[in-house]
């Protein structure tokens, strides 16, 4: 028992031995590890006297400017931390490529090697975008600092002027050429890449119009076999959220007020050289308009007043535009009867049963707030009082925001800026505002070349030089020269579109034409002066108001005989009309109310016999009608024109005073081809009449080839008359056809739309016709302007 007592004490002894040297192990290992811990902080704290500064390496900076930009003070003291953010202020400066700060006694050295001046910028490797579009994209200049950071922007910049063209693939990098004194030449090296384009556009959930047609309103395109020269069908990212707007606007203004866009999915072809364009979309229901009614919350307006003054109707497609038209008609009424601050608040009801929606137009009184100017900037040439005029609303006035926008878009469709802007703004006092109209001007004159050819003229050419806002004062200035192998025409033509500072139009025509026509057995000389006053009357209808003064002359062709009909007109010489005139015109084709069909009436009255050799009274009318059907890809067309002289003068009318047809007017048969004639004296004269009527059935429609192509086809049916000879001198003539007969014509076209003009290729087979007629089974033409 003793023994065990005895080891267990002396094991004992050594374990409390063991522990007191590790206790001591710990503490001393604890004392290092705070001394090392502390050394840092005690260099952290370690302060610096400054004295002087000594500065190395600048050439171009002034050594005090980099003193001063330290920001520290001579006999300061700096800490460590201070001199970093010294350190830090001269590299943010951007002007130095490396900085170092050495502290030696109380002298701060401070070393700085200058960032180079560039020389000059160069690109290269761009052969699709010319040089001086890609450097005044950039923001480095010659003789600036150059900075990497900079530079890089700036190859950034190009990529992206790459990358709007569809050539996303496109990589720029921007080196350094090092020359003497500091200078370096910027160059950016292009790779311009590939085209990359949309191999294909697709819809998802279209049921009421085909893919076809909602190809036609996106600006993206698919790409066909005109890919190298057509670039429209080039992937552009921006286009896409442009592409997502219009095609809502598309289903809006049909009805489809539910329609939204779920989805655009772009994704790469398997080789990764094209793109596919999904779009998904849900249409919903197609709505129309269901009761529209009108009520007011304003003492003394009667509503009644304002839903007479509404156009639209029950079971008309709905579209958001033709509320605001209806708004803005509610408006014009309260502003004439003297409603100040007049507000219409449409309010729609939906009817999911029937599928329409009721509106409702409360009138109510809006906030009282003035117009007190109207503030116009960036006009140089235009004249203030030509952008005022667009506003219907003056100094003054209750301020209306529809107004202020229905004017902004008169100033832009004038076409005299790049840019207008026009947003309202607080005025002096919360109950006024100032319209601020902000203009871009952009040239306004213009020269044209043109090229043409009918069966008419032969061969042309055409000269204009157009000025359409002259002197600044929003009027129109034009000559125009043309001249083909059977006519000449030269004119001058001026428009004041704001006579007397009121809506009212005002045209001028001077000029001098003459005809050598292979399709008349005479020439024609002939010197007009038409001027004519134009004003609305409607929101759709207009009314025209003309003079003109005509002095023509009928001349002998060289080695040719006339008809006793020919003869007898060139025999009386010059003849001048003095003729008056008025036309009624109303046109809903794009303005009415139905976006894909409309009317086009017109009808005129001429008076002549106030001075001049002739007295007559001439009457014209057409009427067109035109209506999309087929997911709007095919145009139904018909039109009716017709013409009657009366002449009351005691002379004879010449075939220059009647009417003579045209293939313009009558396919299928060759100028002055049909009506009646005058065989005498083996001729074969067509001496035209005094009445006519003509009626054209037409329709056009894609051919299923690429719409980049421009090519529809068509077929068309006319049918019409020519005929009476009344006051005319027909003695001793062998005239045929004065009573005249209907003829029929059938034919198919194709219509080619290229970048240099419309051209129309007309086939055509008269189906009953005379035997005199003289027909002519194809017409081409082509008008060109460049």
């Amino acid at each position: 028992m003793t023994d065990r007592r005895g080891a267990g004490t002396s094991c004992g002894g050594q374990t409390l031995a063991n522990k007191i040297l590790w206790r001591a192990l710990s503490v001393f290992s604890f004392i290092v590890l705070v001394g090392l811990v502390a050394l840092p902080q005690s260099a952290k704290a370690q302060s610096f006297i400054i004295n002087s500064f000594e500065v190395e390496g600048n050439r171009r900076i002034e050594t005090s400017t980099i003193i001063t930009r330290t920001g520290i003070e001579p006999g300061q003291t700096v800490t460590a931390g201070e001199l970093n953010d010294a350190f830090q202020r001269l590299l943010d400066s951007g002007v130095f490529e490396t900085v170092e700060l050495t502290p030696r006694g109380n002298t701060l050295v401070i070393e700085v090697q200058e960032y180079p001046t560039i020389n000059q910028i160069s690109v290269e490797g761009n052969r699709r975008v010319k040089d001086d579009v890609l450097l005044e994209a950039i923001s480095s200049e010659p003789r600036r600092v150059f900075t990497p950071q900079v530079a890089e922007a700036d190859a950034d910049l190009i990529a992206q002027i790459y990358s709007a063209q569809g050539r996303v693939s496109a990589t720029v990098i921007p080196r350094i050429i090092r020359r003497s004194d500091n200078r370096v030449d910027l160059v950016f090296e292009v790779s311009e890449g590939t085209t990359i384009e949309v191999e294909r556009v697709s819809f998802v959930g279209n049921r009421a119009f085909t893919d076809r047609r909602l190809r036609r309103v996106l600006e993206s395109k698919q790409a066909n076999i005109l890919r190298t020269f057509i670039r429209s069908d080039t992937f552009i990212g921006d286009r896409i959220e442009f592409d997502k707007q219009v095609i809502r606007d598309f289903y809006l203004s049909r009805g489809y007020v539910d329609f939204r866009v779920n989805s655009t999915n772009v994704e790469f072809t398997q080789e990764r050289d094209a793109f596919f364009l999904v779009m998904n979309i849900t249409e919903g229901q197609k709505f129309s308009f269901g009761n529209i009614t009108t009520v007011s919350e304003i003492p003394g307006v009667n509503a009644a007043e304002y839903q007479a003054a509404l156009k639209i109707k029950p079971g008309v497609t709905y579209t958001p535009s033709l509320v605001e038209n209806s708004i803005a008609r509610q408006e014009r009424l309260g502003l004439k009867q003297g409603v100040d601050f007049l507000r219409v608040e449409p309010r729609v009801t939906r009817n999911a049963r029937e599928l329409t929606l009721d509106v409702e137009f409360v009138l109510t009184r809006g906030p009282r707030i003035f117009v007190e100017r109207i503030d116009i900037e960036g006009n140089t040439t235009t004249l203030d009082r030509v952008i005022r005029r667009q506003f219907d609303t003056v100094e003054g006035d209750p301020f209306n925001p529809r107004e202020i926008r229905q004017a902004a878009e008169r100033i832009r469709a004038l076409g005299f800026f790049a840019n207008a802007e026009v947003e309202p703004r607080e005025g002096s006092t919360p109950s006024q505002v100032i319209v601020d109209v902000d203009v871009e001007e952009q040239p306004t004159g213009s020269l044209s070349l043109g090229g043409s050819f009918s069966a008419s003229d032969g061969f042309g050419i055409a000269v204009g030089l157009t000025e359409t806002n002259f002197l600044g004062r929003g009027q129109t200035l034009g000559l125009n020269l043309s001249t083909a192998q059977d006519s000449e025409q030269y004119s001058l033509n001026f428009t004041e579109p704001f006579l007397l500072g009121r809506r009212l139009q005002f045209d001028v025509g001077l000029g001098l034409a003459t005809t050598n026509s292979s399709f008349a057995s005479f020439d024609t000389d002939s010197l007009f002066f038409r001027p004519q006053l134009s004003y609305a009357i409607g929101e759709l209808s207009s009314l025209r108001l003309r003079y003109e003064w005509d002095r023509s002359e009928m001349t002998q062709q060289d080695n040719e005989v006339n008809g006793v009909v020919v003869a007898s007109e060139i025999a009386q010489g010059e003849r001048t009309t003095s003729a008056l005139g008025v036309s009624y015109v109303y046109d809903s084709r794009r303005g009415g109310l139905n976006p894909n069909a409309g009317v086009l009436f017109e009808v005129g009255v001429d008076a002549a016999g106030l001075g001049g050799d002739n007295e007559f009274f001439q009457t014209t009318a057409r009427a067109i009608a035109q209506t999309r059907v087929l997911s709007e890809e095919v145009v139904l067309r018909a039109s009716f024109e017709l013409g009657a002289l009366h002449w009351t003068g005691d002379d004879f009318s010449r075939t220059v005073d009647r009417f003579v047809l045209g293939p313009s007017t009558f396919r299928g048969f060759e100028p002055a081809g049909l009506g009646p004639r005058d065989l005498s004296n083996g001729q074969d004269d067509a001496i035209g009449g005094n009445y006519y009527w003509v009626a054209r059935f037409e329709s056009d429609f894609p051919l299923g080839l690429p719409e980049e192509l421009g090519l529809r086809g068509g077929v068309f049916y006319d049918v019409g008359n020519l005929y009476n000879l009344d006051d005319v001198n027909t003695a001793g003539a062998d005239i045929v056809g004065e009573d005249g007969s209907v003829r029929h014509v059938v034919g198919v076209s194709v219509l080619w739309t290229t970048p240099f003009g419309p051209l129309r290729f007309n086939f055509s087979k008269a189906i009953v016709k005379e035997d005199f007629d003289q027909e002519q089974n194809f017409d081409l033409t082509i008008q060109a302007r460049f």
